[in-house]
């Protein structure tokens, strides 16, 4: 019998590629993406198709109210996007963000019986998150098994990054020779309602150097 997977789809390039590398080991795949807030809800959109082709078991989409706390340029349309590097965690960090998502995930595979739970975090090409991290995945991994009936029972639920230690190109070539459409993917943090990236943000500069560096055409559908 194939092993069940909880897999977090964002509806962004990272994402994508772990869903694909799932598949590809012979996992049952369930999707669970989150509309917290984020004012680049085009990616819901992508995740939805995304799921669709990759015919995942179930896809669930949770609403999450992380606005209502603010503190994030994602979540607070009084924080402005950046367009330019920052010093520091920079105002696109949405706080504990990956920490809720982890945990719902962790409620829904105890409730499938699936063991395996997949983030495509990333340490080398990121923005300097806290919960990107080694140090917290490794964390989480011991909070998983702490925490559920699953864990105390013996049952080891193992949470995978298998993106943690490449680079944005590394992750772009793995995905190509997997066959993933990076089109059909949102990582802009102010994309349009049609999925248009700004080509200016963060997110933005990260996925063009990726696929610059892996010498690849960038496949983004960008508002200019």
């Amino acid at each position: 019998m194939k092993k069940k997977a909880i897999i977090l789809l964002s509806g962004g390039l990272d994402s994508i590629t772990v869903l694909a590398n799932a598949k590809k080991q012979g996992y049952q795949c369930y999707a669970l993406s989150f509309d917290y807030g984020q004012r680049h809800n085009a990616e819901l959109n992508s995740a939805r198709q995304i799921a669709q082709e990759y015919q995942v078991l179930e896809h669930k989409v949770i609403n999450l109210g992380l606005g209502s706390i603010g503190g994030s340029a994602l979540t607070d349309d009084h924080i402005a996007v950046p367009t330019t590097l920052q010093d520091g965690i920079p105002v696109t960090y949405v706080p504990a963000r990956n920490t809720v998502f982890l945990s719902f995930a962790l409620g829904w595979a105890e409730v499938l019986g699936a063991y395996d739970i997949f983030i495509g975090v990333n340490a080398v090409d990121f923005s300097g998150y806290p919960d990107c991290r080694p140090e917290f995945i490794n964390a989480f991994q011991v909070l998983a098994n702490l925490a559920t009936k699953a864990g105390v029972e013996g049952a080891e639920i193992k949470i995978h990054a298998p993106l943690i230690n490449m680079s944005k190109a590394g992750i772009i070539k793995q995905g190509t020779d997997l066959g993933v459409d990076y089109s059909r993917t949102v990582s802009c943090y102010s994309a349009d309602k049609q999925g248009r990236a700004c080509g200016v943000c963060d997110a933005c500069r990260l996925r063009k150097i990726g696929f610059s560096e892996a010498q690849l055409e960038d496949p983004t559908y960008y508002q200019k």
